[in-house]
């Protein structure tokens, strides 16, 4: 015949158990939410980017922000014909590449509406904002071209389909962006001025020092 004290002490250790596993669960969800807003929450402003207005449509700028980083953004097309940003058309490819960005932080690159001062968050921008969805990372170094690219090279960001830097010291990416049609419900490039950005991801959407642009326009 079974000892109902044992039955019963086995019982209150099965639930101790259960609740000490589910203690551990809800500790390691708790901590790796705090990891990725707690970021979001502190980025504040580190001033300007150092990038005056642009004229013409230049391939190449260079900018020197109030964090002490020289920064330069560049394009090319993908099949390395001559590139005129004045003339960009729905399904173009572009490789935008950039150095001296600060890789602890994340960038968006994408097109966007140039804002009236360059201290300004660019937007809205068109292709809008790379979905955090676990199953468009595909595999690391695999070119993926979209409307809005993501660079960042934290672990969990990554999980999210975000594209690391190319080099971390150096501050070195690649984006691959496919130009989307000029207009959405948020932006109309062929009425609007737009260019090519780079701009601080969502962990730190407020902060203006790695916004630098190549002027773009739309044929015809």
């Amino acid at each position: 015949m079974a000892d109902p004290h044992s039955s019963a002490a086995r019982s209150r250790h099965t639930r101790r158990l259960v609740w000490w596993i589910l203690g551990g669960v809800v500790l390691v969800v708790a901590a790796f939410t705090a990891y990725l807003v707690v970021p979001i929450v502190v980025g504040g402003g580190a001033g300007s980017s150092g990038q005056s207005r642009v004229e013409g449509y230049p391939l190449e700028v260079l900018a020197t922000g109030d964090d002490g980083r020289t920064r330069t953004l560049g394009v090319a097309r993908d099949d390395g014909l001559s590139l005129d940003l004045s003339a960009i058309e729905e399904g173009d490819r572009i490789v935008v590449s950039g150095t001296g960005f600060d890789a602890s932080s994340g960038i968006y690159v994408a097109v966007c509406k140039i804002p009236e001062s360059v201290d300004l968050k660019p937007g809205p921008c068109l292709g809008g904002v790379p979905e955090l969805e676990e199953e468009s990372a595909g595999v690391e170094g695999d070119i993926q071209w979209a409307a809005s690219n993501w660079i960042n090279d934290d672990w969990a960001w990554k999980l999210f389909g975000a594209r690391g830097y190319d080099d971390l010291e150096a501050g070195s990416f690649t984006a691959y962006l496919l130009i989307p049609p000029s207009a959405d419900e948020f932006v109309d490039c062929t009425v609007e001025a737009c260019g090519i950005f780079t701009r601080n991801d969502h962990t730190a959407l407020d902060n203006r020092v790695q916004d630098l642009y190549l002027p773009v326009f739309f044929s015809e």
